[in-house]
Order: C-alpha cells, then sequence, then structure tokens
C-alpha cells in the first residue's frame, strides 16, 4: 500500500475576476476536509471582499507582492514572504499592484465557502 500521493491534476477553480486557483489538495481536489494547498495566481488590481475565515491561513508569496488589510492594519509581503493568519480574523486579500502576485495559500482546516464567511460588497 502507497504511504504518499502525488497530485499531477489539481482542481481549477471557475473565476470571473481573473485569479487562477489551483487547489493541489482540499475539498475540491480529493475531498480532505484537514486541510487544502493551491497554487494561486492573483492579476494586477485584484481583490476580494473582506472575510472572517473558520480556518488558518498560511500564504507565502512566490512572485510580486500580495497586500492584507488584517483588522485595520496594512501589510505588504513580497516574494520569499510569508504570513499566518489565524481563523476567525477580519481580513481582505488583493493584489493593488502592476504585477502578478503568484503565491501558495495553504488552509487549515480545509478552505471551504461555508467556513469562509465572505461580506457582501
Amino acid at each position: 500500500m502507497k504511504k504518499y500521493t502525488i497530485q499531477d491534476s489539481p482542481f481549477i477553480f471557475p473565476t470571473t475576476d481573473g485569479k487562477i486557483i489551483k487547489e493541489h489538495f482540499g475539498l475540491a481536489s480529493n475531498g480532505s476536509s484537514q486541510i487544502s494547498i493551491a497554487h494561486m495566481k492573483a492579476p494586477a488590481g485584484w481583490s476580494e471582499p473582506f472575510q472572517t475565515p473558520e480556518f488558518d491561513e498560511y500564504t507565502f508569496i512566490i512572485k510580486g507582492k500580495k497586500q492584507f488589510i488584517i483588522e485595520d492594519e496594512i501589510v505588504v509581503l513580497k516574494a520569499g514572504q510569508s504570513i499566518k493568519i489565524e481563523k476567525n480574523t477580519r481580513v481582505q486579500y488583493s493584489n493593488p499592484f502592476t504585477e502578478v502576485c503568484e503565491y501558495i495559500a495553504i488552509c487549515l482546516p480545509a478552505f471551504s465557502m461555508d467556513l469562509v464567511n465572505r461580506e457582501q460588497e
């Protein structure tokens, strides 16, 4: 019995905002509710509404920059930096910069629309 899983066909989420989301492990890709790992590319000018997720989210920036508004504080990460945002923290993710931001997002437990608690825009 294999004790590993190689993921070479991630689930690609359909989006309408130009963001590319490839979930390698998680609810959509392999049914796991324990963790989600996704490779993302956010285009210049992209943003999401504020949310208060019921999961911890770790983000590692591969290329470009990403802006986080955490509670009332603005934090900008660049390539090579990472951040952990604890569950039940109000946050907004965006890329107000002129280049694509490429990053890895890990959520514990897995990302779910039922747990993200996005605010209406």
